[in-house]
């Protein structure tokens, strides 16, 4: 396999530390091009100084200085802004966008890519939510490929290596739970921050982690799931799975089902993602059955968890609806965090934004990027 030369769009989030410890375990196969940060000045200088890329990216153009100051005696080049995130996946240098940058903010530096004809990685699932069509219409023309990066998504992707020609009956997409598995509406209604961020088999960002607890996370898998794979909502089932063994699962007509099963750290589907179509070695401790000798699993609690089930409502409405329902959610999971809402109003703060939406059946990407500005902008004023 040919070293392929990576760009790294979240490089300091959990998905880009992650793809990192992949490049520093196989540096005969993969080289970090290009990293691109938030806000991060101090972790993405480290990064810089360890993997030496061709260049770098802050979003936060107030953090350049500083970062261009701390690498002045590399080659490094340093850019900032959130232009620079787009124009910096064009470079004829780069062979692999790794789309890591989490919500809406990670739409735009996508479809350039895409537009590019680079390969993209996916991790970002907002970029599907919000714009599924018009992102998979862009593939499509521009002959690229969308490699699922989310463990879910690159399990059903793994278990169809070499069914592409078969029918799909069901996809079985497998949720944790999160930290709040089990308990009842009034048992959540005070939850903390503290208890929402403690996942009990994952180590991901605070806005997936909370994501993950509502099960928002899993309604806008499913959404992904759709456009990915090219099947109707109605075909894709949520089980609640708490050990995170089985990462997901397809049936096919003739009731057959092909699961992908594995111990639970994103360093396997990043790497898959990576070194597609090729398995490469891996150092992650191999599974064992004998030390998981019970896997369970359980219907999803709609009445408790109301997210999830909004998710399906907004897919099935589809046109601008899961934009409006993406940035109303990221709204309410900074008030959660910020300690201005309840996890419980989090459903609630959604679905009201969705109700005051103006619906367009078949928004064209600008009236996606005015609809999720004029949403935000709602949604703070409440």
């Amino acid at each position: 396999m040919n070293k392929k030369h990576i760009a790294i769009l979240g490089s300091t989030g959990s998905i880009g530390t992650q793809t990192l410890n992949v490049i520093r375990r196989h540096p005969d196969l993969f080289e970090a091009e290009v990293l691109v940060a938030g806000s991060n000045a101090e972790l993405l200088i480290k990064q810089a100084l360890e993997f030496q890329p061709n260049m770098v990216v802050i979003a936060d153009k107030s953090k350049y200085g500083t970062v261009c100051d701390a690498l002045n005696s590399t080659d490094i080049k340093v850019f900032a802004g959130e232009e620079s995130v787009c124009d910096i996946v064009e470079m004829d240098c780069v062979d692999i966008v790794m789309a890591a940058i989490v919500g809406f903010a990670g739409l735009k530096p996508t479809l350039n890519a895409i537009r590019a004809k680079k390969t993209i990685a996916l991790a970002n699932k907002e970029t599907m939510v919000v714009a599924g069509e018009i992102v998979t219409a862009e593939a499509r023309k521009n002959g690229v490929a969308i490699l699922p990066v989310d463990s879910e998504h690159s399990a059903i992707f793994q278990t169809l290596q070499g069914e592409f020609h078969n029918k799909i009956d069901k996809i079985l997409l497998t949720a944790s739970g999160g930290p709040l598995f089990g308990r009842k509406r009034e048992q959540i209604e005070n939850v903390t921050l503290a208890e929402v961020l403690k996942h009990p088999n994952w180590n991901m960002g605070r806005k997936v982690t909370i994501d993950s607890a509502s099960l928002m996370n899993k309604g806008l898998e499913v959404i992904e799931a759709k456009w990915l794979f090219g099947v109707g909502v109605d075909k894709i089932d949520v089980l609640v799975h708490p050990q995170s063994i089985v990462h997901s699962m397809v049936q096919f007509e003739d009731g057959s089902i092909k699961a992908q099963i594995g111990t639970p750290t994103m360093e396997t589907p990043i790497q898959y993602a990576l070194s597609y179509p090729i398995r490469i070695e891996s150092h992650i401790p191999r599974f064992s059955f004998w030390e998981h000798p019970e896997l369970t699993f359980f219907r999803p609690d709609t009445e408790t968890f109301r997210c999830l089930p909004l998710a399906y409502k907004a897919i099935e409405r589809g046109g601008n609806i899961p934009c409006v329902m993406n940035a109303a959610n990221e709204v309410a999971v900074q008030r959660f965090i910020d300690g201005k809402l309840r996890f419980t109003d989090i459903a609630g703060f959604v679905e009201n934004a969705i109700s005051r939406a103006t619906y367009i059946a078949s928004p064209t990407l600008d009236e996606l990027l005015e609809c999720d500005t004029e949403t935000r902008k709602n949604c703070n004023n409440i």
